[in-house]
């Protein structure tokens, strides 16, 4: 479901004198006003702790659009939010360099403190992001017991430390001649920094046609192979999830998921 259009008291606050126009692609919920970016803040908790976090963010080897304060001082008003307006387009094929951005903006993020929002996120991503670190039963998915198990059985305990990461990066970067990349659309979890890459990779390697020597860009990451297990497990049951809460359905995704699973079980055996 689309937006409605940011109110003229929105742009008032905000001291933005730019009329508003929806943007194209994503879910139809952003408007840009000149070098401003409008979107409806859902979680007003979680909007706010972000902006705080990206305020004074060092920002090397990457760009992310900071928030705009209202007049007020407030970072959400009636449910709106304004961020920087950042140059860029997506590249295909781009997966290493996104990577590396990823890299950058999590060694930025090292000392961020855990969110208290995290333990209360009920939505598909999140639930789906729990069961496949085993905080959430996977018994729970009898729909997906066949493509789980293989997945499941290799699962070994994982210590690298967790901190404050990005967790959707593979169509969250943009970029732009002469300019470091740009990070948008910010999806704070508390896992350790090379899950993030290795969701990248298993979205590659699923929906963007990627060959397996992709695994050989992140191979030395620690605990590489126990990563990539689990951002199998979160994107399969992302699809259930979607489908019980949203009712969306997504033909063929189960199957084009479990075709990559042996790449996955190569890698562990080698």
């Amino acid at each position: 479901m689309q937006a409605l259009n940011p109110p003229p008291d929105v742009l008032t606050a905000f001291g933005i004198t730019t009329p508003a126009a929806r943007l194209t692609g994503g879910q139809g919920q952003a408007f840009r006003a000149g070098s401003w970016i409008l979107k409806p803040a859902p979680n007003v908790v979680e909007t706010e702790w972000i902006a705080g976090i990206l305020a004074d963010l060092d920002q090397t080897g990457f760009r992310v659009a900071r928030h705009k304060r209202a007049a007020s001082g407030a970072w959400v008003v009636s449910g709106w939010s304004v961020q920087e307006y950042l140059d860029g387009e997506h590249r295909t094929g781009a997966w290493p360099e996104i990577i590396a951005a990823g890299h950058a903006l999590h060694h930025a993020f090292a000392d961020a403190p855990r969110p208290a929002f995290l333990d209360a996120r009920t939505d598909p991503w999140a639930v789906a992001d729990r069961v496949a670190w085993g905080e959430q039963p996977r018994e729970a998915y009898p729909e997906l017991v066949e493509a789980l198990a293989p997945l499941v059985q290799r699962l070994r305990p994982v210590s690298h430390p967790c901190q404050l990461i990005h967790g959707d990066l593979t169509g969250n970067v943009l970029f732009q001649e002469g300019q470091p990349p740009a990070i948008i659309d910010i999806s704070p979890y508390w896992r350790p920094a090379g899950f993030a890459a290795a969701i990248v990779v298993v979205d590659a390697l699923t929906w963007e046609s990627a060959g397996p020597g992709l695994l050989e860009s992140v191979e030395t990451l620690s605990e590489i192979d126990q990563l990539l297990l689990r951002a199998a497990i979160r994107r399969l049951v992302e699809l259930e999830e979607t489908r019980r809460q949203f009712g969306r359905e997504y033909p063929g995704a189960l199957a084009r998921h479990r075709s990559i699973h042996h790449w996955l079980f190569e890698m562990l055996a080698g």
